[in-house]
């Protein structure tokens, strides 16, 4: 019997189921698929007839996933991500200057990527890049939901906890207090995070930021609570400007101040935080097969985070 349902499931209809759940309605799949409505309604009735159980609960304003749905549509998008892996290797073996590659990235580690990336065109001038940028944890879902093939980023010293995702570190990295370079605590040898508490902070989103607990568990070492932020701010763009432009300070990762270049706005205080030192590097999620591009991406990386040590 199992082996009669899978001759003949066919790859459309669970596109088709696909597009029905992301809808949320037959009748506004329907034009997206090119078909009619009656079609739509006909493959999902053969569908639930064929795996016997319920795909979707009808309601007066469309459709939604049932659990047995649900179950079937997280299959679907492993399936349809694998067959698109496929084919993405079948093309790099035919011709290895082509293929796709997505990324996703922190902000801070935007330049590291960048300078990845640009390595890899400079060789494989057809390799296609698809980057998205966000928080750690963000980066982590996106894996989950295979929305890119692979992230940089900064890894929690709990990391194994994560039993779905595989990681390869690249290099360790210290938090560091950052100013404008004319801020003049930039020329100060001896400073403390006690010393700073009165200054004005910029600092992300407590709810947000990944890098949040590490920021709090600097203060906590120096027997402190971070101090009150002037400025509040989810951009790392935004950020940035600020620090160059005024008198603001930022907890950021030492790595963006020095790779692929010093940064000609911003400077480090000399202030030391090792309770901060995590290993930045390359998060997958595992068991999932690894691409030709995405190995020859992580190839690149290596030999580029030699620079950032």
């Amino acid at each position: 019997m199992e082996d009669l349902r899978l001759r003949r499931l066919k790859l459309r209809n669970l596109h088709v189921v696909d597009a029905v759940a992301e809808a949320g309605s037959m009748a506004k799949a329907a034009p997206r698929l090119g078909m009619s409505q009656p079609a739509v309604s006909r493959v999902v009735a053969d569908m639930e007839h064929l795996l016997g159980v319920p795909l979707f609960d009808r309601t007066s304003t469309g459709v939604e996933l049932t659990r047995f749905g649900q179950a079937l549509r997280r299959r679907t998008t492993a399936v349809t991500d694998e067959l698109t892996q496929g084919l993405g290797e079948l093309a790099f073996l035919a011709d290895p200057t082509q293929g796709e590659v997505r990324i996703g990235t922190t902000e801070p580690m935007t330049a590291l990527t960048a300078t990845i990336i640009q390595n890899i065109s400079d060789v494989y001038g057809r390799i296609r890049f698809v980057v998205s940028a966000g928080d750690t944890l963000a980066l982590h879902e996106k894996l989950r939901h295979r929305e890119i093939d692979i992230a940089v980023t900064r890894m929690a010293a709990d990391f194994d906890r994560y039993q779905d995702l595989v990681g390869e570190a690249l290099f360790e990295d210290e938090l560091a207090v950052i100013a404008g370079k004319h801020n003049p605590l930039v020329r100060r040898r001896h400073l403390t995070l006690r010393s700073l508490m009165n200054e004005k902070w910029l600092l992300g989103t407590p709810a947000t930021s990944f890098l949040r607990p590490f920021i709090e568990e600097a203060f906590r070492f120096e027997g402190l609570d971070v101090p009150a932020a002037t400025v509040t701010c989810g951009s790392y763009a935004m950020q940035i400007n600020l620090l160059a432009a005024g008198p603001f300070l930022a907890i950021l990762p030492r790595a963006t101040l020095r790779y692929p270049a010093p940064h000609p706005t911003l400077a480090p205080l000399r202030v030391r935080m090792p309770t901060t030192r995590r290993p930045v590097g390359l998060v997958r999620l595992k068991h999932r097969h690894v691409s030709p591009t995405v190995n020859l991406f992580c190839r690149v990386a290596r030999e580029a985070a030699v620079k950032v040590q």
